[in-house]
């Protein structure tokens, strides 16, 4: 579960005022995903597309990085992805995004495995992907 954290600047307070300065509000999660709903590849995608590669302003789905779903009884999932390039500096983030939105989906345990084979190329995105970039 994550943690969110908003932040307050109060420039204009009083001096002897006692909220003066930053202030942190923390919140915890509360929320559990529903661990009874029983996954498929549908609702696995589903989740995946509000992956978004930081980048690109376009899902990991339609960016065509994703090769394999393999979804196991108790809702144990088993994602192949790839990356648009072997060094790409935000793989680790975009994978734990991916392995978190599962999760939020309903899964009990999720494996990401980030391959190289076959290599990523344009042609792999939707029709939607490289329309809205443009090619």
């Amino acid at each position: 579960m994550g943690m969110k954290k908003i932040i307050t600047i109060q420039p204009d307070t009083p001096a002897d005022s006692a909220n003066k300065g930053v202030s942190f509000k923390k919140f915890d999660k509360t929320e559990k995903p529903d661990t009874n709903v029983e996954l498929t590849e549908d609702i696995v995608y589903g989740a995946l597309k509000n992956v978004y590669d930081p980048e690109i302003p376009v899902s990991i789905v339609d960016l065509g990085l994703i090769y394999n779903v393999a979804i196991s009884s108790g809702n144990n999932v088993n994602l192949q992805m790839t990356l648009t390039t072997p060094g790409c500096g935000m793989g680790a983030m975009i994978a734990g995004q991916a392995e978190e939105a599962i999760k939020d989906a309903g899964a009990k345990n999720v494996l990401v495995e980030v391959v190289w084979d076959p290599p990523w190329n344009p042609d792999m995105m939707s029709d939607e992907a490289k329309e809205k970039l443009g090619i």
